[in-house]
């Protein structure tokens, strides 16, 4: 195969949100060792999607995956024999009810379930950048000419978390606070060539900062059985990490002589961490490039923070539900555990949903 000088973009998108809501006062409520505290006006998320316990509906972190990659799929003018790749990006790997499952990779048994047959596959594990960094390698290996075609996925049972929250969690300044915030969701995305510049990712940048990997640790609970997620939040949200997008992001533009300005987003998506949490990187990033930031988009509100699905489901309810404009420009920029940042530069117009 011969390289494609403009690169790839986003076919189809598809997601997948289980149908049991559960809101914050409800969480709360639950919460044994927590004192009154309003979580909502902390947090700004209402409510989220929790996953249904019954082995028959399938709403484990697999199962929320396969349905992800069968509805993007759904709109995507390819089938799944067409795939030259899937990649994986979950974090949470739950399959058949409580086995965490690292073999086989999720890929490679969603590549089979779908009908993928002669796909290449494996799993990517980066945290909340995961997707992302799926989008990375593919759009990489489609400008390379190895692929032509893929699709990324990953399926998020993160109310896990927040279960173990609820049994444990002290007092607001708990290292497991910030698993109150979370949501289960799925989200997956078909690849190919860019035809023209209507539906073109223009690039994407990561940036990984392990100097601040153990201010975010997800692991089995060190006082009762299931995964926890230990969070320093008060050092994880200080201006200098919170200045490591614009500064990454303004070097790489600086190399290519230009400015934030110059790129003329319309739209940004940031990690759904919380209202706060948007808002004050929304701010930082307008004060360190010197340039107003473009239209905000958000879903944490009614979803909470859906892990390494958050930017992509954020993309599928606004272009789904009309609110965000077809043929704009939108950068993507992940806030992960490592610390990883980066941005994603994408104009999508004629994008399945």
């Amino acid at each position: 195969m011969t390289s494609d000088a403009r690169g790839s973009r986003f076919e189809a998108l598809g997601a997948y949100l289980p149908e049991t809501v559960r809101s914050t006062p409800e969480l709360v409520a639950s919460v044994t060792g927590l004192p009154d505290v309003d979580l909502e006006r902390i947090t700004g998320v209402a409510e989220r999607r929790v996953y249904d316990p019954r082995p028959e509906a399938r709403e484990d972190s697999f199962g929320l995956a396969l349905r992800a990659a069968e509805d993007a799929l759904a709109h995507s003018r390819y089938d799944a024999a067409d795939l030259d790749i899937v990649i994986s990006a979950s974090i949470t790997r739950f399959r058949d009810g409580d086995d965490f499952c690292f073999e086989p990779s999720f890929a490679a048994s969603l590549a089979r379930e779908l009908g993928a047959r002669r796909a290449i596959h494996f799993d990517v594990s980066n945290a909340c950048a995961g997707m992302m960094t799926g989008v990375h390698l593919l759009d990489r290996m489609i400008r390379a000419g190895v692929v032509r075609t893929g699709l990324v996925v990953s399926g998020e049972q993160a109310t896990r978390v927040a279960e173990t929250a609820a049994r444990e969690i002290t007092d607001s300044y708990d290292a497991q606070f910030a698993s109150l915030s979370v949501g289960d969701s799925a989200v997956a995305v078909v690849m190919d060539g860019a035809v023209d510049d209507a539906d073109r990712i223009h690039y994407v940048d990561l940036m990984t900062c392990a100097e601040y990997s153990h201010l975010c640790l997800g692991m089995p609970s060190d006082r009762t059985e299931g995964i926890a997620l230990y969070t320093d939040n008060r050092q994880m949200h200080k201006e200098d990490r919170l200045r490591m997008w614009p500064a990454f992001h303004g070097d790489q533009l600086a190399k290519l002589g230009r400015t934030f300005a110059d790129e003329r987003f319309d739209y940004v998506v940031q990690h759904q961490v919380g209202t706060r949490f948007i808002d004050y990187v929304n701010r930082t990033g307008a004060r360190e490039f010197g340039a107003p930031m473009p239209e905000s988009l958000s879903v944490v509100e009614e979803f909470g923070n859906t892990a390494s699905t958050s930017h992509f489901l954020v993309l599928h309810r606004h272009l789904k539900a009309g609110t965000a404009r077809r043929g704009a420009r939108y950068l993507l920029v992940p806030a992960a555990s490592g610390v990883v940042t980066g941005a994603l530069s994408v104009t999508i117009t004629n994008l399945g949903v």
